[in-house]
């Protein structure tokens, strides 16, 4: 064996007489053996459509690390090599096999779950998702891993020339990221070094090394959240007006999801045909068309309508109680079932409200936002929550709606939208793509809703289910028709109107009465949400404002501010907006078809 190695050390190592020249084949037979436990995980999420480019080329940069020791010590190349090897398999095995059972990149989300799972529930995953083949697949990963290090040779370099060649790597994968980071985008050291975990996460080990490093960070500021939390006063002089008999009460809060790209409040394209048929033969849904948000973002928009906080009071997140305490305290069993990310560093907050419930569900478990993760997963833990023995339920459903990349929000059977047709005239083959994209988001958006919706009712559950989105979304809807996506700090109103709907079960109408139709035009703001959820559960204390309830006779229209209320002259009302001649329209005919819904009902 010793002797075979000599050889071949010997036949690749130029001799001193003769041209000293690069062994490119044996370079390139060494960076595939260092490729493959990262890039066989990588290519798999990419061909499937679960992930986009990203991961990929950022897992092929990263490997090329490993080819520093070897070239540095070149005599000692397939010992080495053996020895990175057998770390970098072991690592590639739990997110190699987690893509077998799930379909979805390994990240820090999971680690989160794994350790809120016990080991029984570990077992029982364990043994419920793993098959014979996916074992022979792994077997299968493991020979190539085998073959390929057979073909693993010493390339030599000069001795001059190796330093430069090793300090290259490095600076290409480590040192200009950061300084790219910290000079060209202007980050803290911090947030530069954190940006740089990120570009490593897809290879391995650090997929396991900086995810674990980043579960912990983030269950750290968690924990202080929930202590925080915890140490708060309950609600004074809290009174349950409504009734004895058992309830469950449903939010459901959507994504990123304008109305102004929804049929059922005007728009030309058909978008939400489940809903516009629900409006039309269903009484008991309300369509409320005049509510926006305070915000173009997901968490400061929850700190907002998840507590007493609002555009004037942001902090009180931290001071008061939440809605979910709110309704612990009045004795409900609550529930949060989740399709948004579970673990990161902009979800934390999210994660923080879900850890105050009683019973978390976490469904989505990708390392990042362009991943193809469908809302429908929600609807099996949804069904399990309203068969649950409680009396009293309270069920929180985050859905990922209509989050950018648009195309990773539906399957291939919801892209009903593929060419110009109701698309404004002006924008490019991309933007229309994208303006496509969004539309068929939305459009299976209209079929989760409308599902969750027609399982409550089928449930016979005494109650209501409200939804809305957090915030909405230009998707070149305004003005020039030039604007993507959400910008607080330059406004336009798709980005904050929002839908908002409301189905009351028959129970719950004949026991608390209301014409809620006669309400369904009110300028309102979803900051003050939990004053309005709390007047529809019958619920008082000595914070409840009933000014501030949509639903309420005591309502009193108030200026809807918008923007960010830590930044001097930050807020503006959002009446305020340019309304332009689109706007205008759609406003007019969205006005219309809630008038005729209520005529109809």
């Amino acid at each position: 064996m010793a002797a075979k190695y000599d050889e071949a050390y010997v036949s690749h190592t130029p001799s001193p007489s003769s041209p000293k020249r690069v062994d490119w084949a044996g370079l390139g037979w060494l960076l595939l053996f260092f490729w493959y436990f990262s890039g066989v995980t990588q290519a798999l999420l990419l061909f499937s459509g679960t992930t986009g480019f990203a991961g990929f080329r950022d897992a092929f940069f990263l490997s090329s690390l490993w080819l520093a020791p070897v070239l540095l010590l070149p005599r000692f190349t397939r010992a080495t090599a053996a020895v990175i090897g057998l770390v970098l398999w072991a690592a590639s095995l739990v997110g190699l096999s987690y893509f077998g059972i799930y379909r979805q990149e390994f990240s820090q989300s999971v680690i989160f779950v794994m350790f809120e799972s016990n080991t029984a529930e570990a077992g029982e995953y364990f043994s419920q998702y793993f098959s014979a083949w996916l074992g022979l697949a792994l077997l299968l990963y493991t020979l190539v891993a085998v073959l390929l290090w057979k073909r693993v040779r010493p390339v030599s370099l000069p001795l001059r020339s190796r330093l430069p060649v090793v300090a290259l790597l490095l600076l290409a994968n480590l040192v200009y990221p950061f300084y790219k980071q910290m000079v060209t985008q202007e980050r803290s050291f911090a947030d530069a070094a954190e940006k740089v975990q990120q570009r490593m996460e897809p290879a391995v080990p650090w997929q396991l090394l900086v995810g674990y490093r980043q579960y912990r960070q983030q269950l750290d500021n968690m924990q202080e959240l929930l202590a925080q939390n915890a140490a708060l006063p309950p609600l004074q002089n809290l009174r349950d007006n409504s009734g004895a008999a058992p309830r469950t009460l449903v939010l459901v809060l959507g994504e990123s999801t304008t109305r102004e790209h929804m049929h059922l409040y005007g728009y030309n394209r058909d978008t939400t045909p489940n809903l516009d048929a629900l409006a039309a033969s269903d009484k008991s849904l309300t369509v409320f068309s005049n509510v926006v948000s305070p915000r173009p973002y997901t968490i400061e928009v929850m700190q907002q309508i998840l507590t007493f906080g609002n555009e004037q009071n942001p902090d009180r997140f931290l001071t008061d109680p939440s809605l979910i305490n709110l309704m612990k305290q009045a004795g409900y069993k609550t529930f949060w079932i989740t399709n948004q990310q579970t673990m990161t560093k902009r979800n934390t907050m999210l994660t923080t409200f879900s850890q105050q419930t009683d019973a978390p569900v976490y469904l989505n478990n990708q390392r990042n936002q362009n991943a193809s993760q469908y809302d429908d997963v929600v609807l099996t833990p949804f069904e399990k929550a309203l068969q649950d023995p409680a009396p009293n339920k309270f069920i929180i459903v985050h859905l990922l709606g209509t989050h950018m990349d648009y195309r990773y929000r539906y399957p291939n059977d919801y892209a009903h939208f593929n060419d110009r047709q109701g698309a404004p005239g002006k924008l490019t083959d991309d933007q229309v793509q994208t303006y496509n994209f969004y539309d068929n988001a939305v459009r299976y958006n209209d079929y989760v809703v409308s599902s969750l919706i027609k399982r409550y009712s089928a449930s016979t559950a005494n109650g209501f289910l409200l939804y809305l989105s957090d915030h909405g979304e230009d998707v070149y809807s305004s003005g020039n028709h030039d604007r993507l996506g959400r910008n607080e700090g330059a406004p336009t109103r798709p980005m904050y109107t929002i839908p908002f709907l409301l189905w009351t079960s028959p129970s719950w109408q004949a026991e608390h009465p209301r014409d809620l139709q006669a309400m369904a035009d009110r300028p309102y703001s979803s900051s003050h949400l939990i004053h309005t959820l709390s007047d529809l559960a019958g619920l008082s204390y000595d914070r409840y404002e009933p000014a501030k309830s949509l639903v309420s006779p005591q309502f009193v229209v108030a200026p809807r501010w918008i923007g960010d209320p830590y930044r001097k002259d930050g807020l503006r009302e959002f009446d305020d907006l340019p309304l332009d001649k689109a706007g205008r329209e759609q406003e007019t005919v969205s006005s219309g078809k809630t008038q005729n819904a209520g005529r109809l009902n």
